[in-house]
C-alpha cells in the first residue's frame, strides 16, 4: 500500500479512526531531511501492510501541526487505536525508522 495524502478533512477517518497503526509523516516541500526519508516510508508503506502511512504537508495543514504540537520536521507520529503512541523527530534511515515502528507494533 503506497503512502497516502491527508489533511484537516479526511485525517479523522484516515488516522484516528484507522482500523490498523498509521505513522503520520509531518513535512513540507522545502524540507531537505524530508524529501531523504520520503522513499524510504514509500518502501516501508509497500512492504510492512501492518502499519498505514500517511503524509500531512505542514504548509498546507498549518492547524493540525499546531494541534499535535509539532515544532520540527520531519516529524512521525505513531498512531494506534486512534491514540497517539510514539514520535519520531528528524530523519534517520530506512533501517531505523523499520525498527522504531516495529517497536512500536509489539508494544
Amino acid at each position: 500500500m503506497a503512502t497516502k495524502k491527508t489533511d484537516k478533512t479526511s485525517f479523522q477517518a484516515d488516522v484516528l479512526q484507522s482500523s490498523k497503526p498509521v505513522v503520520v509523516d509531518f513535512w513540507a516541500e522545502w524540507c531537505g531531511p524530508c524529501k531523504m526519508i520520503a522513499p524510504s516510508l514509500e518502501e516501508i508503506s509497500e512492504e510492512n501492510d501492518a502499519v498505514a502511512i500517511v503524509k500531512v504537508n505542514i504548509d498546507e495543514n498549518p492547524d493540525l501541526a499546531a494541534q499535535f504540537g509539532v515544532r520540527s520536521i520531519p516529524t512521525l507520529m505513531l498512531f494506534k487505536d486512534g491514540q497517539q503512541a510514539s514520535v519520531q523527530v528528524g530523519a534517520a534511515p530506512k533501517s531505523k525508522l523499520v525498527a522504531w515502528i516495529n517497536s512500536n507494533l509489539a508494544a
